[in-house]
């Protein structure tokens, strides 16, 4: 049994190729190529949480993500992912969980861009300065050609120091916004990465033909966006069993009455194979929502495995 550290994670798994594995592992979902439960979560003291996500994935393998969710913590996802071998049923890695879930994360979201933005966005606006917000900035330039990003983050100082590192390390231009209104205003991409458990974006901040990644919420309870941006856009899941029972913005604006279960369209994997629709027009307002998919992990975790004496 191979065990892959975080640092290896970091050093083997690029971007570059994990934006196409993650449609793949989407596709393979959407089109029964995989097996999964939904998510066990249990809550622990200060908002914290663990996570078990068991799965099989046809050509990877199959095993579970055993994960703590610590939001205030240096790493937020902290755990291993467990690949048994599908021909003999062997144990056959421990991968570090903690950064396979950072890349893989962003990279599903840059495949959702990729497939929902508008071709010509340039404009990043990124809600949140933790670990995904900068993982985002790092995914979404790759599938469109962004030339400006604003922050939003209750912390002005982490959104200043978050938008010079953006400069510094990958040389766009980025700005520290004095809202979230005002981080969207302009932006043609949206990726909500906070812990907040009432919204922090608005319909009235988003303009017709905006796409949203909705990301910082995994579970029934914390919402990052009101329930009329809920109902105004075109509403596509990660997966769609998992959004129905666990997607907590999904769930108010049902609770609410203003959606029912057929707001949640097929899943992203069918946007990826060509079988529904994303973006229908221009002016459209799309949200990928992002519970996070073990196939996701799996789909990461072969490919390290299989490289894993290179």
């Amino acid at each position: 049994m191979i065990l892959i550290d975080r640092a290896e994670v970091r050093r083997r798994l690029d971007r570059r190729s994990c934006i196409p594995l993650m449609r793949e592992a989407m596709i393979a979902l959407a089109t029964g190529k995989s097996k999964q439960l939904l998510r066990g979560i249990i809550d622990l003291d200060g908002g914290n949480a663990f996570g078990v996500m068991p799965g099989a994935l046809e050509g990877a393998g199959f095993g579970a993500k055993l994960v703590s969710v610590f939001p205030r913590a240096e790493h937020s996802h902290q755990g291993v992912i467990l690949l048994f071998d599908e021909a003999t049923g062997a144990p056959a890695a421990v991968i570090d969980a903690g950064e396979v879930t950072a890349i893989r994360t962003a990279c599903a979201s840059a495949a959702a861009t990729d497939a929902l933005a508008v071709p010509d966005a340039r404009t990043l606006a990124i809600l949140g300065t933790g670990e995904q917000a900068w993982q985002h900035a790092l995914a979404v330039p790759l599938v469109r050609e962004i030339d400006a990003i604003r922050l939003w983050g209750r912390s002005r100082d982490r959104a200043q120091a978050l938008a010079r590192r953006i400069e510094g390390e990958l040389g766009i231009a980025a700005t520290a916004a004095g809202s979230a209104a005002e981080a969207v205003a302009d932006a043609a991409v949206v990726c909500t990465t906070t812990a907040s458990p009432e919204p922090v974006l608005h319909s009235a901040d988003i303009a017709d033909g905006t796409h949203i990644n909705l990301v910082g919420s995994s579970r029934a309870g914390p919402a990052e966006i009101d329930n009329a941006l809920v109902a105004r856009a075109r509403f596509i899941p990660d997966h769609r069993e998992g959004v129905l029972a666990q997607g907590a913005e999904f769930l108010r604006a049902r609770a609410a009455g203003l959606v029912t279960d057929a707001h949640v369209l097929p899943e992203i994997g069918t946007v990826f194979a060509s079988t529904t629709p994303g973006r229908l027009g221009p002016a459209d307002v799309t949200i990928y929502k992002s519970l996070g998919s073990i196939v996701q992990d799996l789909a990461c975790a072969r490919y390290l495995l299989d490289g894993a004496g290179g």
